[in-house]
């Protein structure tokens, strides 16, 4: 009799993830004899010890905050597209090995096309993790021109949140948060960000998809601007990701 397969996501706090419910209901759906468990793991270190003894038992994992560039050196292999974000969100485990790829580009270009307009010459990428280095991949595809906004800048195209005024808000007219700030449960936080200069050209994006709309996104949409939340984004990488396992 065949052994039911195992996916998992792995992640730090996974209160939040909609991965576990979309996951097993595809598979109450499609009648198929798998199953799907948060992993939490508080440190790298716990992640890597996962990876060298248990990882095996499972056929495919998901991967979130703050691990899609830590797990990079415990992978045997990467697919194009993740050698080149250097980040990852699906592993598939086959043949007793670990290939990494990365489904938030696919998703994040899905959810971004159909409100993209010759205004957006230039983005405003605020973080610099592993789902701005997906989002910036795009984004270059497609011919637009991004710096990035960071706690710590440490490249000549990132700058720090107080730097961010008129000048630079008129020239990015399109903006995406790559952080978790604002999520649940602290959905009170909020990007500090001079709103006032935001306009109905500007498209602002949120990655974050719990809650719909974020603060973030409100003071946005209050100011005039155009917003969008991560849902989307969120189904269409998952979709993504069963490809990747041969769902």
């Amino acid at each position: 009799m065949p052994q039911q397969q195992k996916y998992g996501l792995i992640g730090k706090s996974l209160k939040h993830s909609f991965s576990k419910d979309f996951f097993s209901h595809y598979f109450q759906e499609n009648k198929l004899d798998a199953s799907y468990e948060n992993l939490e793991f508080e440190t790298v270190e716990a992640l890597q010890q996962f990876c060298v003894s248990t990882i095996f038992q499972y056929h495919g994992l998901n991967v979130t905050i703050p691990y899609k560039e830590s797990i990079i050196p415990f992978l045997n292999e990467l697919s194009p597209e993740a050698q080149e974000i250097k980040a990852v969100n699906v592993i598939k485990v086959e043949n007793n090995k670990l290939i990494g790829y990365n489904s938030d580009a696919y998703g994040f270009h899905q959810s971004i096309k159909p409100f993209l307009t010759n205004k957006h010459e230039r983005a405003m990428i605020l973080g610099t993790g592993g789902a701005s280095k997906a989002v910036e991949y795009v984004l270059k595809q497609i011919g637009i021109d991004c710096i990035f906004i960071s706690r710590t800048p440490q490249q000549d195209n990132q700058f720090s949140y107080f730097q961010v005024n008129n000048h630079m808000l008129n020239a990015c007219k399109l903006i995406i948060n790559c952080t978790p700030i604002g999520m649940f449960p602290q959905v009170d936080d909020c990007i500090d960000l001079p709103f006032d200069y935001l306009t109905a050209e500007h498209l602002v994006v949120d990655l974050i998809y719990n809650p719909s709309k974020t603060l973030f996104l409100k003071k946005s949409q209050q100011a005039g601007a155009q917003i969008l939340n991560g849902e989307t984004m969120l189904k269409q990488q998952a979709l993504k990701g069963m490809e990747i396992f041969g769902l």
